[in-house]
């Protein structure tokens, strides 16, 4: 069993076991009714209560073990520490209103995914303290892993997005004529997310896009404009801006994260023998 890694199990948390952490509703309230007949708050409660009870107590049980683990180590964790995790929280889904949207569907709540964040972090630096990793051990995970921390060749590009041949046809032409990209893709580009902005697509890697657009781009010299393409989706005329070659990583540069990430691995591993070791040095009693 692994413990909460990143942003992976952040929302991933049944909105009835949320639900029960809330705890009671009072007797006369209720939660749906069926031809005029309620279903009470509190007979929801002892439903969750039954189901994820011994879960939750187990979970909170955890969490102190985790809390007193630190504070015999002096272990803190930082309110700016927590917003700059959920600030990449949100960035991996796309920005604020889609990170609420998840957390609406599954009755979470921003301030309990801050606790998630910090009791993770709590959990990480406390099992640090007891995990040695060797340089020889972040060396040999490097060589194994040394393309996830090169960068890869990248083209900057724009295109002209265009449903049928005949359209791109009639666009190429113009282009041919002299006419100015960047205006051409707002009057005749149906990528509605890049036309106002002359098709910018940004700089793309191989694998982002479809394969055929890929080959014509990373083909391209700086500043050169394709003919058309077809691609899957459509037919589209490509303008390269920029070119990074690829770059093979250095260890030196990025031992901080090859670090972290071997300690996350480690951590994952190591968890529930860790929790379990901890457990026996706590008196433990459930009521």
């Amino acid at each position: 069993m692994a413990i909460y890694s990143r942003f992976t199990n952040i929302i991933a948390v049944p909105v009835a076991f949320v639900l029960l952490l809330t705890g009671c509703g009072d007797s006369s309230d209720y939660v749906a009714t069926v031809d005029g007949e309620k279903i009470l708050q509190t007979e929801l409660d002892q439903a969750l209560r039954e189901q994820y009870g011994a879960e939750v107590l187990d979970t909170l049980i955890n969490n102190k073990i985790i809390a007193l683990e630190a504070e015999k180590e002096g272990i803190t964790v930082l309110d700016n520490a927590i917003q700059a995790e959920y600030d990449e929280l949100v960035e991996s889904y796309g920005g604020k209103a889609a990170l609420q949207e998840a957390l609406d569907a599954n009755g979470l709540t921003v301030e309990s995914v801050k606790d998630n964040i910090r009791m993770y972090q709590l959990t990480k630096d406390v099992m640090a303290k007891s995990i040695d990793i060797s340089d020889e051990e972040l060396q040999q995970y490097f060589e194994e892993h040394k393309d996830d921390y090169g960068q890869q060749e990248q083209v900057a590009a724009s295109h002209i997005f265009l449903e049928d041949e005949a359209t791109a046809k009639e666009v190429e032409e113009k282009l041919k004529a002299g006419e100015d990209f960047a205006e051409l893709a707002k009057a005749y580009s149906v990528d509605t997310d890049t036309r106002e902005d002359g098709g910018d697509l940004g700089y793309i890697q191989r694998g982002q896009m479809d394969e055929q657009f890929e080959a014509a781009a990373f083909a391209l010299e700086k500043g050169a404009v394709s003919s058309v393409v077809q691609s899957v989706e459509g037919y589209h005329i490509i303008k390269v801006t920029g070119k990074e070659p690829a770059q093979q990583a250095v260890f030196e540069d990025v031992q901080d994260e090859v670090y972290e990430t071997v300690l996350e691995s480690r951590i994952n591993e190591e968890y529930m023998t860790w929790l379990t070791t901890k457990q026996e040095q706590y008196k433990i009693e459930k009521q």
